[in-house]
């Protein structure tokens, strides 16, 4: 059985991960199940109801960021924040990562404009919400909405386009979206 100890563990394995595969690839593939694992791991650990430390709490939200539903992303958010507000600052530009993760996977703009996403012909950065100021995102660590847009026209000019076949839905559904506005 798994202990609140092997949770600082599996965020070492997480980090030390390859995360410049290209979807569709079997690395990708590979990456995918170890990170399936990891979270399993650590939803079997949360279930045993322990009292967690801010690192801890940390290492259970970044590995739940990793996940492909929204109640993953959510929980994430929900852990990072808790981290946060016991004084451990790496979360909070976590919490706001996996706040615009949920949101992503529900089609909706993000807060901060943390994700970055492939969009068939270069990457850009997932709808954001224009009420959200850089006054927040700085709060929250996130970098400037600008510096976020400037990321996503490196990566599209370094990084070839992922294979879409396989795309989730809601990436599909915002493709289709952006197409019809350009």
């Amino acid at each position: 059985m798994l202990s609140v100890a092997d949770l600082v563990c599996l965020l070492q394995e997480d980090r030390a991960e390859e995360r410049s595969v290209v979807s569709g690839s079997p690395e990708y593939d590979g990456l995918r199940r170890r990170d399936a694992g990891r979270r399993e791991a650590v939803r079997s650990i949360l279930g045993q109801r322990p009292l967690l430390t801010a690192e801890q709490l940390f290492a259970a939200a970044w590995i739940l960021n990793h996940g492909d539903m929204v109640d993953e992303a959510k929980q994430a958010h929900e852990l990072a924040l808790q981290a946060a507000e016991q004084g451990f600052d790496q979360a909070k530009w976590l919490a706001a990562a996996a706040l615009d993760r949920s949101l992503m996977y529900s089609g909706r703009p993000q807060r901060y404009g943390t994700n970055i996403v492939p969009d068939g012909v270069g990457y850009r950065l997932w709808d954001v919400d224009p009420a959200t100021t850089d006054e927040e995102r700085a709060e929250w660590n996130v970098p400037l909405l600008a510096e976020m847009q400037r990321r996503a026209s490196v990566l599209s000019a370094q990084s070839p386009q992922p294979n879409l076949n396989n795309a989730p839905q809601w990436l599909l559904r915002a493709i289709e979206r952006w197409r019809a506005t350009r």
